[in-house]
């Protein structure tokens, strides 16, 4: 039973600390791939990076009658320079679905077509209450409201571009990460690197316990989930199964917890598939995996972005719960290692 099977938590640990401290908005990801590859290398795969970005390993598997894949995605959300102000300042167009009230007066690197990164703050336009009264708090947090602030001397359009800053050059967020002795982990971009770092933990675990998976499996790393379409190329072609790894929704009405690791049934996009769910709750019921069954309205998936390019095997969706998705988010090291035995249990099937 795979409930027995060791897992290097530390391992997971450290790895995911890394994946947090990388920055890697969509598209942005070659610092984190680099890191992905590195792991992959020394579990004594091989890992292929696309044209497009994505990386995939193949791992044989005891047979091939029914090849399977997973994915994960390590791209996260993030901003672009939409313009140079005349102040010197940057107003910014958003990558993937987030509030700007979740990242205001958060630190953040510009990183511009050099090479170079350069520091700042995502500050309101009207941030100071000494000059704009006590409605500053009031005043809409959107696009035209919410500027960089950069760690230079600059006051004009002029001197910023002279720093190398210019219009398209990507922006990313300070993950703050945190880890707590209770075995929470705090941070931004859990989702989804979280997930990444379970599948790695998986494949490790079963490498040191000397079992190989069941079926050939292929392992797909995405780098545009968070605009859509990250694992619409790049899955085994003849795959039976794809699973995707990604983080759980934690909130009100949901049954998902930072403890667990959780199966989705249904997103915003539709039902996944009854089998392959099924499954993997009796897995998960069999091996004594803590686990829940969840729903989300305001969700979709890598998995899916596969089924509408026209992709034909079965899909499911697990994941450790996330709190606050798209904020300052958290998990804890129960619901890691809870994903990383379910994972296991699935390929030795």
């Amino acid at each position: 039973m795979t409930n027995q099977l060791p897992i290097d938590a530390e391992y997971m640990k450290t790895l995911l600390v890394e994946l947090l401290n990388t920055p890697s908005p969509s598209g942005f990801t070659d610092a984190a791939m680099k890191l992905i590859e590195e792991a992959l290398t020394e579990l004594g795969l091989k890992p292929r990076l696309s044209e497009k970005g994505f990386l995939t390993a193949d791992w044989k598997g005891k047979q091939r009658s029914a090849p399977r894949a997973l994915t994960a995605h390590v791209d996260t959300l993030g901003t672009m320079v939409k313009e140079i102000k005349g102040n010197g300042r940057l107003k910014l167009s958003k990558i993937g679905g987030f509030a700007w009230n979740t990242v205001e007066g958060e630190g953040c690197h510009v990183h511009t077509a050099s090479g170079e990164t350069i520091r700042g703050s995502l500050l309101h336009t009207k941030a100071s209450v000494h000059i704009f009264g006590t409605g500053v708090g009031e005043d809409a947090r959107d696009d035209d409201n919410m500027e960089i602030r950069l760690d230079e001397r600059t006051s004009s359009a002029e001197e910023t571009r002279d720093l190398g800053i210019e219009v398209g050059d990507l922006v990313s967020f300070d993950p703050r990460v945190e880890i707590s002795e209770s075995g929470f982990i705090r941070s931004r971009h859990l989702d989804d690197k979280s997930g990444v770092a379970c599948i790695l933990a998986a494949v490790k675990a079963m490498k040191d316990a000397g079992i190989q998976p069941a079926q050939h499996t292929l392992l797909h790393f995405s780098n545009y989930e968070e605009v859509g379409h990250g694992a619409a190329a790049g899955i085994l072609p003849g795959a039976v199964e794809l699973v995707a790894v990604d983080m759980a929704v934690v909130g009100e009405g949901q049954t998902s917890d930072e403890f667990h690791t959780t199966i989705c049934a249904k997103d915003s996009r539709g039902p996944y598939h009854p089998q392959l769910t099924k499954q993997l709750r009796q897995l998960a019921i069999d091996n004594v995996i803590p686990h829940v069954v969840d729903i989300y309205p305001q969700y979709g998936s890598d998995a899916e972005a596969y089924w509408r390019a026209g992709g034909s095997a079965r899909i499911a969706l697990i994941g450790p719960g996330v709190d606050a998705s798209h904020n300052y988010e958290r998990t804890h090291m129960d619901a890691l290692v809870a994903t990383v035995r379910l994972l296991a249990a699935y390929l030795g099937s």
